[in-house]
């Protein structure tokens, strides 16, 4: 199974190359990839020295361009695609139908991907994105079973990929406009969810608050473990009750699910945190290198504590574990 890592910076990519990627993922640096955000992201040229750096040690580089497109205003993705295609990028990750039509057309050789922003988790759904446009892997949204992925890649002919370590989203990938309401911006059309310039931290009365935009998100003890401030993940009073009403910050971590992902047909594992920074790049990497090295032999999987790196110090099987129906 090939290991999926995230790029999104380029100290980050030959981070994530030497500590034992088989693919990075990465964007440009606007609002075609889901994680426009300030400090984040790649230029062209510095795209093509990363391509350079991955492609000497065998590592391939695959290009986001995974937002929905402005209506009247397709340039921009347009231009993300002839970039990435000019430069000599392995694969371009794709949702908005239009960005992969042009694909299609214009770079029929170029390789296709589709991004969990497009959220198709149904065979009928994959095999209309590989026939219409030449899709040739898949990026499964995070709501499927162990059972219900190998029942997926026996209909189907085409990779999939899927998450096995870091954030979680809400469980619908794609289809999420919730930071918008408070911020006007949202990842699947802007690439960005709750941007920095809306975020705040205040001390108030020994508790850390955190606020985004004009909405308190959370408030906690000192010295007490806080996320970043989103929707999906605050903390609210609904009911007369007190809760993470949507999801609790904590990161997915599905190593112990590996061996069963193999058995499934997964071909590719996918680790989340173009956010995140180079030590975590190669504390993550480095950790699940060796994982899949020791699966790939059929020894067992060694024994690595993640604590420390997972969102709000929690771990979670997600959706692999769900009880829903």
């Amino acid at each position: 199974m090939e290991l999926i890592c995230p790029a999104g910076t380029p100290a980050a990519l030959r981070t994530a190359v030497d500590a034992g990627a088989n693919a990075v993922y990465l964007g440009f640096r606007d609002a075609t990839n889901a994680r426009n955000f300030p400090g984040l992201n790649f230029s062209p040229a510095e795209l093509k020295e990363g391509l350079a750096y991955a492609h000497e040690r065998d590592v391939k580089v695959f290009v986001a361009v995974n937002t929905f497109a402005e209506a009247g205003n397709p340039g921009p993705w347009r231009r993300a695609v002839d970039t990435a295609a000019a430069l000599g990028a392995d694969a371009v990750i794709v949702a908005d139908i239009s960005v992969a039509q042009y694909v299609a057309d214009n770079y029929p050789d170029l390789r296709r991907h589709l991004s969990v922003q497009a959220s198709a988790c149904t065979a009928e759904a994959i095999r209309f994105y590989h026939r219409e446009f030449g899709i040739r892997r898949v990026i499964l949204p995070r709501v499927l079973t162990i059972a219900e992925l190998a029942a997926l890649n026996d209909q189907v002919d085409v990779e999939t990929e899927v998450f096995v370590f870091g954030a979680m989203g809400v469980m619908a990938e794609g289809r999420c406009s919730m930071s918008s309401y408070v911020t006007g911006l949202s990842p699947n059309l802007c690439g960005v969810c709750s941007p920095a310039s809306h975020v705040r931290f205040e001390d108030i009365d020994g508790m850390l608050v955190s606020k985004l935009g004009r909405f308190t998100i959370n408030a906690q003890p000192r010295g007490e473990a806080a996320g970043y401030p989103t929707l999906c993940r605050g903390r609210f009073r609904a009911n007369g009750r007190e809760s993470y009403l949507f999801e609790e910050p904590t990161s997915l971590n599905a190593v112990e699910l590996l061996p069963a992902l193999k058995k499934a047909g997964v071909r590719a594992l996918k680790i989340e945190g173009r956010q995140r920074g180079r030590a975590y790049v190669a504390a993550v990497v480095g950790a699940f290198r060796r994982i899949v090295d020791a699966l790939s032999r059929d020894e067992p999987i060694p024994a690595i504590d993640f604590t420390a790196l997972a969102e709000g110090h929690h771990q979670t099987l997600g959706g692999y574990n769900k009880t829903w129906h």
